[in-house]
């Protein structure tokens, strides 16, 4: 399944927001992948960040990831960074973007 997202990172913090992404810990790509994700790209337009995730189930990748150490202190890295964010808990698994138009 694709899931699109969209989250906005604090204008003084775009730059912070880029290095970190720079330097995702290997613990959690792995766990990313291992949950079911086979691909996930972030676009920046100014402030505005667009996600689109490739999954097997987004609803089981959150769940798999919730309570993992390495993905909560992820979390709290990027709240900080975020004016507006994304719920990675399983219940935030509703709250991709609706499709408009496909080709």
């Amino acid at each position: 399944m694709r899931v699109a997202l969209h989250t906005r990172v604090r204008a003084d913090r775009v730059a912070e927001y880029e290095a970190a992404h720079r330097e995702v810990p290997a613990e959690l790509t792995g766990a990313i992948r291992a949950a079911g994700a086979t691909s996930w790209t972030i676009w920046r337009s100014g402030t505005d960040l667009f996600h689109l995730l490739e999954c097997e189930d987004y609803a089981r990748l959150l769940a798999a990831l919730e309570r993992l150490p390495v993905n909560i202190a992820w979390q709290a890295r990027m709240a900080e960074l975020l004016d507006v964010v994304h719920d990675y808990s399983e219940g935030g698994a509703a709250a991709g973007l609706p499709v408009v138009w496909e080709l």
